[in-house]
């Protein structure tokens, strides 16, 4: 019995000997890690700069537009003011209905702008993510992260420069 636990300890014993150098081979490969600076990314990206002109020139032109059917009821309500008991009530009907189509209009224009928001930064930061995917597997790195969940990171591991300039090629 003694004899098979000697045998066993200096089987496992030559196993380590071998397996140590196999082992700190495997393990010897130092992780490349990098971080980018997203909200700096996507403002510095000409995309959403020309993407937040659009949004910014539609805004206006949904706002002219409103500004318009503001007017007409401001008309209709000076008029009613002129006008008898029974006219009154017939010309409340009416900017009642011009109130609803306003409220109506809001809303729509806000959804509007804002589903033309959100496909506009849905195609920004794919952008954004296929240029750090490309770049991240061309130079080696294991790991990108966002600066926003880094406590500390080197200079040396910023990678936004490189990535700002590839995108805005």
């Amino acid at each position: 019995m003694k004899r098979i636990a000697v045998v066993l300890m200096a089987a496992l014993f030559a196993a380590g000997l071998f397996a140590g150098p196999v082992c700190e081979k495997a393990f010897a490969k130092e992780l490349k890690i990098g971080y980018v600076d997203l909200a700096k990314v996507f403002d510095e990206y000409k995309k959403t700069k020309d993407a937040e002109k659009t949004l910014e020139a539609k805004g206006k032109s949904k706002e002219a537009e409103r500004n318009k059917m503001v007017e007409e009821l401001k008309k209709l309500k000076d008029e009613q003011a002129l006008l008898s008991e029974k006219g009154k009530a017939e010309k409340q009907s009416i900017i009642d209905a011009k109130v609803k189509a306003v409220q109506e209009y809001d809303t729509k224009a806000r959804n509007d702008l804002v589903k033309d928001r959100n496909d506009a930064l849905g195609g920004i930061m794919k952008d954004i993510e296929k240029i750090v995917n490309d770049y991240a597997k061309a130079n080696g790195y294991d790991y990108v992260l966002n600066s926003r969940t880094l406590l500390y990171g080197s200079e040396q591991s910023d990678i936004t420069g490189e990535i700002l300039s590839r995108l805005n090629k």
